[in-house]
């Protein structure tokens, strides 16, 4: 039978070893590769060409859910899911939006974890109950977005969420992305994906543009 391979990344070493034990006496799985910062998984990744990734969000270098929006870039079919002790609702979306299958807490026990990875393999998503519970609250959130028209069409309607909308208040004021990161308590390559999702959806090509679109439509 065929293994899964495996690549594990997190900066503690000791949970990794902990990690790499249970998963090589998997008969179905087989860690190939450890890596210690994303920046490094997402090197491994490209060259080890993994089946599963088991990713840490918090990672020096270069943190674990910009790691996978590279790696589901390079290796798109490579199944990504983030291990954590934050619950954070933030991080939580960011991770889904940047290809993560499932986004499971270090606290979880070994016979759920392998279940919920199994599953994360056939293309199910390996969310714990609360997690779960999380991502419905979200989706039923997404009737109260805020509107935008978008610079290209006035009757052409896009959104923008509200984490989008705070960070383009605070980038109207021309302050730098670590500003922004630093005020709304997020990674600056969260706030640059927020930033390009934003651009994007008003069809623009600056943040001043941006900006100006939005204080147009009385958002600002």
């Amino acid at each position: 039978m065929s293994r899964y391979r495996v690549l594990l990344a997190d900066d503690h070493a000791l949970f990794r070893e902990g990690l790499a034990g249970i998963i090589t006496s998997q008969p179905d799985m087989d860690v190939v590769g450890e890596a210690s910062d994303g920046l490094e998984a997402v090197v491994m990744a490209q060259e080890l060409k993994p089946d599963l990734v088991l990713m840490d969000v918090q990672m020096p270098t270069l943190d674990g859910i910009e790691a996978t929006r590279q790696i589901k870039e390079m290796v798109a079919h490579a199944t990504i899911v983030m291990l954590t002790v934050r619950d954070d609702d933030e991080k939580l979306f960011e991770a889904l939006k940047s290809g993560a299958q499932g986004y499971l807490l270090k606290d979880i026990h070994s016979k759920d974890m392998l279940a919920m990875l199994r599953g994360a393999l056939r293309g199910e998503a390996a969310l714990s109950p609360r997690m779960a519970g999380r991502v419905l609250k979200e989706f039923r959130r997404l009737s109260s977005r805020v509107p935008v028209f978008s610079a290209a069409d006035d009757d052409e309607l896009v959104e923008l969420t509200r984490r989008e909308l705070e960070t383009l208040t605070i980038a109207a004021r021309g302050v730098s992305d670590k500003e922004i990161a630093e005020e709304l308590c997020i990674s600056i390559h969260t706030v640059k994906s927020h930033m390009r999702t934003i651009l994007s959806k008003l069809h623009v090509n600056t943040r001043r543009q941006a900006a100006r679109v939005a204080k147009s439509k009385g958002l600002l």
